[in-house]
């Protein structure tokens, strides 16, 4: 699979690996080639396309290029070619009726400054408030992402940071608060804008046994106790929440931004 784009290639993996997710069954070996704006550029990478073609496997390509010039040597290749962008375009243009700029890097480039500023804010946000370390104008955040230790707290924050520039604080469940059943003391105060996170007791004992094996952290005992009173703390106070256990971080995310929407605490700044 070759993912080729004018940009990061970030928006030809994302939806070429969705439409590859419908084949469990078959492996996939995956390249990417980003940055490619260029006639020139384009036509060395169709001769590498064209040269796949005689390989024991047939190469298919997933392409994001908006130049015309540059997508046209692509699709000139001998390999297949599932075209994100032409086709589209075109009939967004016609739509709207208006001409497209046809510039690359719009998708992840820093194209809108005042979002992509948003964003790196909100990355930096993540960072300093990562697993409680601190709780300074925590008041800021948009979510705060609660559950024991190792339940996804941290990739899902910088996730929702980077990806959407929501600003995410994380902190961690600990005994005294599980066995009280009470939110923590620096948190209860936005305890509406806080988002539960629960996976299953064997995986977070796995999880756990990667960084302290035999410990009763690690034990599922432990972790049966603490999942099972994350979740009266949850029910308690009102707090919606999500199983990662069967979820990606992305699932997880969209999931998250729902419930910030029907609880008309969407960020104003997307």
């Amino acid at each position: 699979m070759f993912f080729i784009s004018d940009s990061t290639g970030i928006s030809a993996e994302t939806m070429g690996n969705a439409l590859l997710l419908q084949f469990p069954s078959v492996h996939f070996e995956r390249r990417l080639m980003p940055f490619v704006r260029t006639v020139e550029e384009a036509r060395e990478v169709r001769a590498d396309l064209d040269a796949a073609m005689d390989g024991a496997v047939q190469p298919l390509v997933f392409l994001t290029v908006v130049d015309e010039a540059v997508r046209e040597e692509l699709r000139a290749t001998k390999a297949p070619v599932i075209d994100f962008v032409s086709g589209h375009l075109a009939q967004l243009e016609e739509r709207l009726g208006v001409t497209g700029d046809h510039a690359p890097a719009r998708l992840h480039g820093v194209g809108d400054s005042r979002r992509y500023n948003r964003r790196m804010q909100a990355v930096e946000f993540a960072i300093e408030h990562d697993d409680g370390q601190s709780v300074r104008a925590i008041e800021k955040a948009d979510v705060v992402l609660i559950a024991p230790s190792r339940c996804g707290k941290t990739p899902t924050s910088m996730y929702l940071a980077l990806m959407h520039g929501i600003f995410v604080a994380n902190y961690p469940l600990v005994d005294e608060d599980l066995g009280g059943e009470v939110l923590p003391e620096s948190i209860a105060a936005i305890a509406d804008r806080c988002f539960g996170l629960l996976t299953s007791p064997q995986r977070l004992s796995a999880v756990r046994s990667e960084r302290r094996a035999e410990s009763r952290y690690a034990s599922l005992e432990q972790t049966r106790w603490e999942l099972s009173r994350a979740r009266r703390v949850y029910d308690m106070h009102g707090i919606p929440f999500v199983d990662s256990s069967n979820k990606s971080v992305e699932e997880m995310s969209t999931l998250i931004l729902q419930s910030l929407a029907r609880r008309g605490t969407t960020p104003h700044a997307q």
